[in-house]
């Protein structure tokens, strides 16, 4: 009877959770879409490229949604039971709330683990991995600029001709390079080579026997420099996919808050950052808890109503989260508290809620 009890509440658990968890990261996919498009369509990058972004950044999403769709699982299942009056036998059968919500805690530490696991492992290896495909898709964007006769744009503010000359081993180029808004230049050679260095996480060209043209905006003034070899190199930051930048030890940060005697706003948020490496997925074992008693209170709402009350309940944690931040580095808040007082006021929403639930 009990095993069976158990079944019946996680599966009306998964079914919510799963649907959440795939709308939660459609749109968090949609913010990415155009890149994506851009990748496709006019930077020429095939499907398969296009497909490991996506899985790449997965880790990254997941952390965010899982503790949401485990909140709007939980609220959504009791919701429906209490809509449907079957919480109302199961206590008549002399089943208690807390015998009730044993599968909810299995459910949550669960998400609480693979949200953690993602948290710790899964996103480091993911930007590892993301910076060797950024560097790729870097080298393709320029392999493709080079086609002849067609003026390319490999990285923002840059445009590559390859002239169409009949002449066998003709490979004159031309290229505008406005990267710093200071000073635009146009550099004109003969023949050029592709570089690829993976220990820089740098691609770019080895320009041969050529020119380089530059005015300075804010000057009259005009620059000629000749050259017989040249290397223009790309950086992955300027990748339409570049990783994002690993962040310091949490030893260098605490090392320069001490020099700064606890002043640089900037470093009081990156180790806000690693307190919330554990909080945040903290977060998904509170969530999936607090969902019972919410779910019972709402119980008018059913599986739709469900869903609309655990978004609440999640923008009210984000705001929470935004005020924390913002006391850390106003200095009226440690950067340990301002990463978890949302949690112990989420925690302490959830046990007056379960006493109150309890005492009906």
């Amino acid at each position: 009877m009990r095993k069976i009890l158990d079944q019946y509440i996680l599966a009306e658990l998964f079914p919510p959770f799963l649907v959440s968890l795939g709308v939660l990261c459609f749109v968090m996919l949609t913010k990415e879409s155009l890149r994506l498009v851009e990748l496709l369509v006019s930077k020429g990058v095939g499907i398969v490229p296009v497909v490991k972004v996506f899985l790449h950044m997965l880790p990254s999403f997941l952390v965010l949604t899982l503790p949401i769709a485990a909140l709007i699982a939980s609220v959504t299942a009791f919701s429906r039971l209490s809509y449907d009056k079957e919480l109302v036998a199961m206590r008549g059968a002399g089943i208690s709330l807390f015998r009730l919500c044993r599968p909810v805690l299995v459910f949550s530490c669960l998400i609480f683990g693979l949200t953690l696991a993602l948290s710790h492992w899964g996103q480091p290896w993911s930007n590892i991995s993301l910076k060797k495909l950024a560097l790729n898709l870097l080298r393709d964007q320029l392999t493709l600029a080079l086609d002849r006769g067609v003026f390319n744009e490999p990285v923002p503010r840059m445009v590559i001709y390859v002239q169409d000359g009949e002449e066998t081993g003709s490979r004159k180029i031309f290229i505008s390079d406005e990267r710093n808004p200071a000073e635009g230049r146009v550099i004109v050679a003969n023949n050029y080579a592709l570089l690829n260095d993976p220990r820089t996480n740098q691609v770019g060209l080895r320009l041969l026997n050529g020119e380089i043209h530059s005015q300075p905006h804010d000057l009259e003034e005009y620059h000629l420099v000749s050259f017989s070899t040249y290397d223009l190199k790309l950086s992955l930051d300027q990748s339409l996919y570049a990783p994002m930048q690993s962040r310091p030890s949490r030893q260098a940060i605490l090392d320069k808050l001490h020099q700064t005697n606890w002043q640089d706003t900037g470093a009081l948020r990156r180790l806000m950052e690693y307190y919330k490496d554990l909080a945040f997925p903290a977060a998904a074992l509170i969530f999936g808890m607090l969902g019972v008693p919410v779910g019972i209170v709402s119980k008018r709402s059913g599986r739709v109503g469900g869903f609309a009350v655990g978004l609440v309940i999640v923008v009210g944690y984000y705001i929470l989260n935004v005020l924390c931040e913002f006391l850390v580095t106003t200095l009226v808040l440690p950067p340990f508290a301002g990463a978890w007082l949302p949690n112990v006021i989420f925690l302490a929403l959830m046990i007056v809620l379960f006493y109150h639930v309890s005492r009906q």
